[in-house]
Formats: structure tokens, C-alpha cells, sequence
């Protein structure tokens, strides 16, 4: 039977690995590592004497500098020699006080290294095989957690040899099948010989004697092609295993041929002057190391010798710091009684605040309930006149170019997008509005504010100019509605308060870096002008400046949303006045001239809305007016509806009627949106369900998920948003 062999690759990796440490600034630690090279160098050579006396000067090293990382090397090369010529119980102590620093370190490397050394000693010198394979799975462990493919290699060589030299076959042999692979294109000649002459006992263990003698003759070609001093005390044990081979199958001849070769490496090996140049160097280590702790002791008798100079002095000042406490006590119990009042006072304070808090919360509960409410009332007679809008537009073609209609459109567009604003004047505080990329002309925009603003105009007797720069790019992108906003805002602020004057609005090129403008925007007026006391509150929310005139009507949040809208622009405004001269308000903000952006934003428009299949669509309306716009945009473009104006009137209808899409109010009577949704979806009905309602859609998030909703738009919308909604949902 094949007894355990040792490996040295914990070494090998030790000696590679020694210039992966993290470079240090003191030389002596570098020092200590070349020793440890040269200690692993010489201990490869079976060079005890040289190897052990390198290895103390690196542990002197390491230990005088606190360097733990360097003495778990050192002593794990020491541990290497005493292990393979002298005592083993020293090479444990050795090994175990360099795995207490490694481990005190947190280095996994250097803790498998240690690891495997343990279960070398306690397996191959038969102390103790249940400790050795112990440790072995161990630093299998640290092996598999880097991932180091060498390492698990031996790791698994090493567990199968230990099970093997206890006659555990069944539990050794899946180690070897799991690495035979690897060692026979990877593995290094150690290795080898290592996984041949183990298969070797495994097949001989079996009595196949055919397969068990080719393994070991090729365990024996490995031995015979290395040329490292320590690995020759492998190739002693193959020739022993094989001769006591060949002794079992009665082939004495051979036997006794490999009998001789081992006994002659066992006495090449270990001869009697490598034991006792490591038994020398052992005693030099151990006398420094009893040098060590008698330095220690002495350094610790004086560090309690000045501990007890310092008690003395602590002694003294603890008699003083006991008077100054003593007054302290006094004085703490004269201010107790101070805060005790003032906890009351306090007390009493907070009641009041809390109750100020609930207040103040159940004052924001009912703002965000009345936001929401008048936003909905606001939406919803706005989608009468937009949808109304765009139908006198779909079946009168011929006032396509009405200024006055496109007026109409534009300002109920403004309107819609200046309640928006208003109602969500604190969510564009909190940048939850967010710009879109749309492609415009400048030029044409202002045109239409100032057709849309022309009652206004005639009003007060005003005339608009419009100036724009001819170097500004033909085409823009950026948000046209959002600019359009900011100009209305300020256009109109200024026809209200000029009367037979001039509005002028100023458009120049500042400067163009790359494809993006910078543009300067000026709206000047000639009209009453504003006090210079009051020219820093207009634009703050809900401040309406005096003017002498009882007819200016406003939030006065119009510059509050202008300001807030030109820093969503990354933009800047500022405001200069005159009492009874005239106002100019300047803002600046950077556009887009992208001609390939441009591009893309046209090709990425989706103008082909004309409906290739007839879909049957059920609106569930209780608006009569919106009833009607809704009706009218679907059958104009070739949709088929019904309209029913609550939702048990829907459950009953597609009972039966097949439809390919549900439009949805939220604000129904008898029972809501939602509701009908969920009993819709309880029947199993999949079709789309698309809530059109004049909700923000950030406020009901929650329950369209809850309700299994499949989309939301908000009144009024865009015709075209609403057939490719319904087209997307019923072609997916």
C-alpha cells in the first residue's frame, strides 16, 4: 500500500508570491524579503543550514518592525525544515504560530499555505491523519475562494494521498479523478508523481496488476526526469511503493532493483550533516526566540513601572478633580432645578407645536384634495374646447389657415399648459417637470403669440414688434411650449400695464458654442413701469405689485412660473424698470441647432395616423360635452364607439358587444373608473383598458396599477396621441 506523500508547493507559491506584497516604504522590510527568497531557495536545495539561518534573519526583521505578514512566512519556512529532517512537534509550533499571525492579518493566501503545511506534518509523518485532512480541506477552502487553479490541484492531491494512507480508497479516489485532467496537461513533475504512483496504489489496491504497474512505471519516469533536491524524497518513496509492487506479484528481481534505488536517495537525502545543521539552526532560533521574550518582559516591567509613576500622579490629581467635582455636584444641583422649570416650560411648548404640526399637515392634506379637484374641473371643460377645436378643423378644411382658429387653438393650448403650471407650481420647485425636444422656428412661434395676443393689443392700443436676429438658426429644438409660456407670460404682463405704446420683443444670437445657441430674449415695454421697491418681489409666488388701476386682474404667479420655467432652461432672467418710463425684462437660456437631431426628431414623428383596420372602441363618458368631442374625433378618423355614460352600463354592454379598446373615465357617479376596471378584469376581459381623464396622472398612479389599467391620458390631449395609444395597445 502507498503511504501519503508531501508536496512543496505551499513553498513554491511562497517564494513566487513574495514580491506580490504591497511595496513598502522601509528598506529593512525588503531586506527581510530577499532572506526569505534566498531561505526558500536553499530549502528547494535541501541547503538546511543556509535556508534556516536566511529564515531568522527575516523573522529578526519582520518582529522588530511588527511586520505579522513577513513572521508567518518566516516561520513557515522555518517550520518547512525542521519538518523534513528533525522534530515535527517543532515544525507544528512553528507552522501554528505563523497561522495565528496570518490569521491575525486576514491573509488568505498565506492561511491556506499554513494550512497545507499542518496537514502535510500531521498525515505524512502519521501523527494524526483525521487533524491532517482537517487541514487540508481548509486550505482547500482559500484555494477555491481566489480561484487558484494550482493550488486547488495540490489541495485535492494532498486529501486524496491522506485518505489512501488510511486505506479510505473510496473516499480518495474522487480527489484524483477530479484533477487528473489538469495534472496531466498542467501540472508540474512533483504533481506527476504525485497523481501516477497514487493511481498506482488504487489499481494495485484492486488487484488489477496490469494498470496498477503502469502507473507506477510512469511515476517513475517523472521521478528520473526532476532535478530538484527536495522533490527527491518523493521519487525515495515512488521506488519503495514499486518495489513492494513488484515483491507482491513475485517479480523479486525488479523489487530488489527499486529497494536499492530508494535506499540510496535515503541516505543522499538524509545524511547526517543536514540533520545536524538543521538541529544547530534550530537551536539558534530557539535561543533568539527566548532572547525575544526576555526583551519583551523587560519592556513591559518598564512600561509598568512608568504606569505606576503615573497612578501616583493620578492619585493627586484625582484628589483635585474630587473638590472640583464636589463643587460641580453643587452647582449641577442648583441648575437641576432650573431645568427642571425649563423641561415644563418646555414641555408645555412642544403640546403646542405638535398640535401646531397636526394643523399644519391636515392644511396640506386638504391643499393637495383641492389641487387635485380643481385641476380635474379645470381639464375638463378645457377638453371641450380643444376637442371642439379640432373638429371644426376635421370637417372644415378650408379654415386649415384661419388665423383666428389657430388662435383659439393656441390659446386654449396655453391655457391647458398655464393651469397645468399654476396648479403645479410647487412640483416644478421639486424639478418634476421635465423639458421636452421638440423642433420649431423662432420666428414662427412669435408670430403666433402675437396673433394670440392681438385682442389684448387692440385692448390698450398697443402695438407687438417682433426682431430677430438673422443669425439664429432657422430651426431650433428644444421645448416650444415651455418658451411660449414664459414669452405669453410676459407679453401680456406688459399690454396690460402700457396703454398707446410699444411691446417690442428682441431676439439675438449671444454666442454659439458647438450646436448649442444662446440666446437673449429682451420684452420691452414704454408702460407704467415698477417702483424700485418693488421690482424684487415680482417673482415671488402670489404677489400682485400696486398699480393705480383697479382692473388688473391675476394669480400673480405669472413671473414666479416665468422664472421657474427659464431655470428648467438652465437659463438666467433679470428685470430693470422705471416708474412711468417703461419695463425690460432680459432672460437668456441655450437652445439646440442639431441639424442631425433635427432630423431625427422629424423622422422619429409618427404622421401616418390613418386606420388601416376598423376598431370598435367603448367610451364610458358622463360629460355629454365630452360625450360628444370624443364621439366625433374617434368617428372622424374611422373608429367605431359606443358611448355609455356609466360603468355598470359598460359591464352590461360587453357582456355583449366584442370591443377592442375601453376609453375610461376616473370621475364617474355611481361608480368610479377604477372600480369598473377591476370588475372588468375580474370577468377575465384582457382588452385594453385606457383611462382618459383629467386627473394628473401622478396622483393616481397607484390605483391605475392596483386597477390593472393598461394606459393613461390626460384631458385635454392630442387626437393623434390618443389613436396611436389605442393602436399600440390593440396590435401589440
Amino acid at each position: 500500500m502507498i503511504t501519503y506523500k508531501r508536496f512543496y508547493f505551499v513553498l513554491l507559491f511562497c517564494i513566487c508570491s513574495i514580491f506580490g506584497i504591497a511595496q513598502s516604504t522601509n528598506s529593512t522590510n525588503k531586506e527581510a524579503k530577499e532572506y526569505l527568497k534566498k531561505a526558500g531557495q536553499n530549502f528547494l536545495k535541501l541547503d538546511s543550514k543556509k535556508s534556516l539561518s536566511f529564515a531568522q534573519k527575516a523573522l529578526e526583521i519582520a518582529t522588530k518592525n511588527d511586520n505579522d505578514l513577513l513572521a508567518a512566512k518566516a516561520y513557515n519556512l522555518i517550520g518547512l525544515n525542521f519538518e523534513e529532517f528533525t522534530d515535527y512537534k517543532k515544525a507544528i509550533e512553528y507552522y501554528n504560530r505563523g497561522l495565528f499571525l496570518a490569521n491575525k492579518v486576514g491573509n488568505d493566501t498565506v492561511i491556506g499555505w499554513l494550512n497545507n503545511n499542518l496537514g502535510n506534518v500531521y498525515c505524512y509523518r502519521k501523527i494524526d491523519f483525521r487533524k491532517g485532512i482537517k487541514h487540508y480541506k481548509e486550505g482547500l477552502k482559500y484555494s477555491i475562494l481566489h480561484n487558484d487553479q494550482y493550488e486547488i490541484m495540490f489541495s485535492k492531491l494532498n486529501i486524496g494521498s491522506a485518505y489512501f494512507a488510511v486505506e479510505d480508497y473510496s473516499n480518495g479516489i474522487p480527489y484524483f479523478n477530479q484533477v487528473k485532467e489538469y495534472v496531466d496537461k498542467e501540472g508540474d513533475i512533483e504533481a506527476k508523481i504525485s497523481l501516477n504512483s497514487n493511481f498506482g496504489a488504487y489499481y494495485n489496491h484492486l488487484n488489477n496488476n496490469q494498470k496498477a504497474e503502469e502507473y507506477y512505471l510512469k511515476s517513475v519516469y517523472f521521478c528520473e526526469q526532476n532535478d530538484i533536491e527536495l522533490i527527491k524524497s518523493n521519487a525515495s518513496d515512488v521506488y519503495n511503493d514499486i518495489s513492494n509492487f513488484y515483491f507482491k506479484i513475485k517479480n523479486f528481481e525488479k523489487a530488489h532493483y527499486y529497494l536499492l534505488k530508494h535506499d540510496e536517495l535515503q541516505d543522499k537525502i538524509y545524511n547526517e550533516e543536514r540533520l545536524n545543521d538543521v538541529k544547530v539552526g534550530g537551536l539558534q532560533i530557539e535561543h533568539d526566540e527566548i532572547n525575544r521574550k526576555i526583551e519583551q518582559i523587560q519592556k513591559e516591567k518598564e512600561i509598568q513601572q512608568e504606569k505606576l509613576q503615573a497612578n501616583r500622579l493620578f492619585v493627586v490629581l484625582l484628589g483635585v478633580i474630587f473638590f472640583i467635582l464636589l463643587l460641580l455636584l453643587l452647582s449641577l444641583i442648583r441648575n437641576n432645578k432650573i431645568k427642571a422649570k425649563a423641561n415644563q416650560d418646555l414641555k408645555i411648548a412642544n403640546q403646542e407645536l405638535i398640535i401646531a404640526k397636526e394643523k399644519a399637515e391636515e392644511a396640506s392634506q386638504l391643499k393637495t384634495q383641492f389641487i387635485s379637484t380643481i385641476s380635474h374641473e379645470l381639464r375638463t371643460p378645457l377638453y371641450g374646447v380643444v376637442g371642439i377645436t379640432d373638429i371644426i378643423l376635421d370637417e372644415h378644411k378650408e379654415l386649415t389657415n384661419s388665423p383666428h382658429l389657430k388662435s383659439l387653438k393656441f390659446s386654449a393650448k396655453y391655457l391647458l399648459s398655464l393651469v397645468n403650471d399654476i396648479l403645479k407650481v410647487y412640483k416644478i420647485e421639486e424639478n418634476q417637470v421635465v423639458l421636452e425636444d421638440m423642433v420649431f422656428s423662432l420666428y414662427d412661434e412669435l408670430s403666433i403669440i402675437k396673433d394670440s395676443l392681438h385682442f389684448l393689443a387692440i385692448k390698450n392700443s398697443n402695438q407687438i414688434d417682433i426682431l430677430v436676429d438673422p443669425n439664429i438658426p432657422e430651426i431650433l429644438v428644444g421645448d416650444k411650449i415651455r418658451l411660449s409660456q414664459i414669452f405669453i407670460n410676459l407679453i401680456s404682463n406688459s399690454l396690460k400695464f402700457t396703454s398707446e405704446g410699444n411691446v417690442t420683443i428682441n431676439a439675438d444670437l449671444v454666442e454659439k458654442i458647438g450646436t448649442k445657441c444662446y440666446l437673449k430674449f429682451q420684452v420691452i415695454d414704454n408702460g407704467i413701469g415698477i417702483a424700485k421697491q418693488d421690482q424684487e418681489k415680482v417673482f415671488e409666488k402670489f404677489v400682485q405689485v400696486y398699480r393705480k388701476e383697479d382692473d388688473y386682474q391675476g394669480t400673480g404667479l405669472g413671473l414666479t412660473i416665468v422664472k421657474k420655467m427659464v431655470e428648467l432652461f438652465n437659463g438666467t432672467i433679470h428685470l430693470e424698470s422705471e416708474e412711468n418710463i417703461g419695463t425690460k425684462i432680459t432672460f437668456t437660456i441655450p437652445l439646440e441647432s442639431d441639424v442631425t437631431k433635427v432630423k431625427s426628431i422629424i423622422n422619429n414623428l409618427n404622421v401616418d395616423l390613418s386606420i388601416k383596420k376598423e376598431y370598435k372602441i367603448l367610451v364610458v363618458e358622463d360629460n355629454k360635452i365630452n360625450q360628444v368631442v370624443t364621439k366625433k374625433l374617434l368617428e372622424n378618423n374611422h373608429f367605431k364607439c359606443e358611448i355609455v355614460d356609466d360603468g355598470y352600463s359598460a359591464l352590461e354592454l360587453i357582456n355583449k358587444i366584442h370591443f377592442d379598446a375601453i376609453l375610461m373615465d376616473i370621475n364617474m357617479p355611481l361608480i368610479n373608473g377604477f372600480d369598473t376596471s377591476k370588475l372588468i378584469r375580474q370577468k377575465g376581459i384582457i382588452i385594453p383598458i385606457i383611462a382618459v381623464t383629467a386627473f394628473d396622472k401622478q396622483d393616481i398612479e397607484e390605483k391605475i396599477v392596483d386597477a390593472q389599467i393598461d394606459e393613461v391620458i390626460v384631458k385635454p390631449f392630442e387626437s393623434h396621441k390618443l389613436f396611436e395609444t389605442i393602436k399600440r395597445l390593440v396590435d401589440k
